[in-house]
Parts: structure tokens; sequence; C-alpha cells
């Protein structure tokens, strides 16, 4: 898969998590990558993904600014 590919499919499922109501809890870089943990507030829910394009990383980021400043 090219890491075009791969980046879409990374931030697809980044945002199937976001618009199912999860928030971003944590952020944990490594070689591979980052795992980013969602928690859904209402169900206490908890997931993980493993996050390893680099456009991916900076889309998340993105997401985590918007989510601490409250846009939507």
């Amino acid at each position: 898969m090219s890491e075009y590919q791969q980046y879409l499919t990374e931030r697809d499922k980044l945002d199937f998590f976001i618009q199912k109501g999860f928030r971003i809890n944590a952020v944990h870089e490594h070689l591979d990558g980052a795992s980013v943990e969602f928690y859904h507030p209402a169900s206490k829910e908890k997931e993980t993904l493993l996050i390893g394009t680099a456009n991916a990383r900076k889309y998340f980021s993105s997401l985590l600014i918007k989510q601490n400043l409250g846009i939507r």
C-alpha cells in the first residue's frame, strides 16, 4: 500500500472515532509512529489506534488542538 493510501486509511479511522463522539485522551509517541487513545465520555469506552504516517500524525494533532479549543 502506498504511503498516501495508508494516510487515507488512518485519517478515515480517526474521523470515524471523532464522529462517534470519542475524544482524544492521550498520545504516546514511539518508533513505529504514535498510539492515540480515544475515550467516549458517555459510554466510558476506550479505543487505541496506531498511527504510522507523518501526515496522519499531523492530522490528529490538528484534531487535538480543535478539541482543546472547543472547535467542532
